[in-house]
């Protein structure tokens, strides 16, 4: 019997979940991304037995935090996950630890290393043998790479298999993407990196492929003939809230528009793909994505928020760490054009 608070896991998971020690190493757990996207995400899956009963998750960060200390930080973020209860809570609190080291320092993921092997032997590996370690990289992508490269030699499982997750913005262009690519490539094999866009695990980008080819009254619609246009927006009812300085020097092209909205309009305008693995998902995004034309300066619009005097909202250039001549977009529009059969 599990104990109170701890969710049975679900016949949905992996079976090597459901049998093996695995542990969940965050990257840059002080940091916001990691305290109020990474960390609720990881307790939500413990929530719904996604994660094995025993799953460590381990949070590395320059801050010098105690354990104690960490778990204070994430609370109140983890304390509005739906299904959350003090049981619970308590439960995968326990699960969760901290290691303060650089990320340039071999010697203090080596003692990642360590503190992984002693909790993996708590958690059976020793009787087992098989110990899988999943690394999320809550790090800004210029230091993916060196950072893979420092942490590789010493702090990955040799009793099962390694994960290694980064998120959006991948790289800062095309080619800044290409020389990411290539690096992490030299550290880690294909079928060890994910490389994910957290926008398409939200309700609405899961349901579409079942919205648009199973549904009988909007299949036949969904074209040229009975669309004139179609809109993607994305608002938010709050400014950047002290990531200005990261914020500064993204965009929001490069923030949300080349990745999440990008794919929003590529599950809207694709045609039906073979099956629903993610290679034929993707080859059917690729298709339209080399049917768009090429943006001009005419099909875009710039812009950036002032404070709106009203509601008391501040403005962009408000921010701590923005610089008062700031000319970062946080407003852009653009409209593209599909020359395919469909929408053409």
């Amino acid at each position: 019997s599990s104990p109170a608070g701890t969710p049975r896991p679900s016949k949905f998971a992996p079976a090597e979940f459901r049998s093996a020690s695995v542990s969940v190493i965050v990257l840059g757990a002080s940091g916001d991304l990691a305290k109020k996207k990474t960390l609720p995400a990881l307790y939500g899956l413990f929530l719904r037995g996604l994660l094995p009963a025993e799953a460590a998750v381990v949070g590395y960060a320059r801050s010098d935090l105690s354990r104690a200390d960490f778990h204070d930080r994430i609370s109140p973020n983890l304390e509005k996950v739906d299904g959350s209860s003090d049981d619970s809570l308590a439960v995968f609190l326990g699960q969760c630890h901290y290691v303060s080291g650089q990320y340039d320092s071999s010697e203090d993921f080596a003692a990642l290393h360590d503190e992984l092997i002693r909790l993996e032997d708590e958690a059976g590996a020793s009787e087992s043998g098989e110990a899988h370690r999943l690394f999320y990289l809550a790090l800004p992508p210029k230091v993916f790479a060196s950072v893979s490269a420092t942490f590789e030699p010493v702090a990955m499982s040799q009793r099962g298999w390694n994960r290694v997750v980064v998120e959006k913005p991948f790289g800062r262009d095309l080619a800044s993407s290409n020389e990411l690519v290539a690096a992490l490539a030299e550290t880690f094999t294909e079928d060890q990196q994910f490389r994910i866009d957290h926008y398409l695990g939200k309700e609405a980008a899961l349901n579409m492929v079942v919205f648009r080819f199973a549904n009988l009254t909007f299949q036949p619609l969904w074209n040229r003939n009975y669309i004139s246009t179609v809109e993607i927006t994305f608002k938010e009812p709050f400014g950047t809230e002290g990531r200005g300085g990261y914020f500064d020097e993204i965009g929001i092209v490069r923030d949300v528009m080349q990745n999440h909205l990008l794919q929003l309009l590529a599950l809207t305008a694709m045609e039906r793909p073979i099956s629903l693995s993610a290679e034929d998902v993707r080859d059917e995004k690729v298709k339209v994505l080399r049917c768009i034309e090429p943006l001009t300066l005419d099909d875009i619009l710039i812009g950036q928020y002032v404070a709106n005097e009203e509601t008391g909202k501040p403005g962009y250039t408000d921010d701590d760490g923005v610089p008062d001549d700031s000319r970062c977009a946080t407003f852009a529009t653009a409209a593209f054009n599909i020359r395919n059969e469909r929408w053409d």
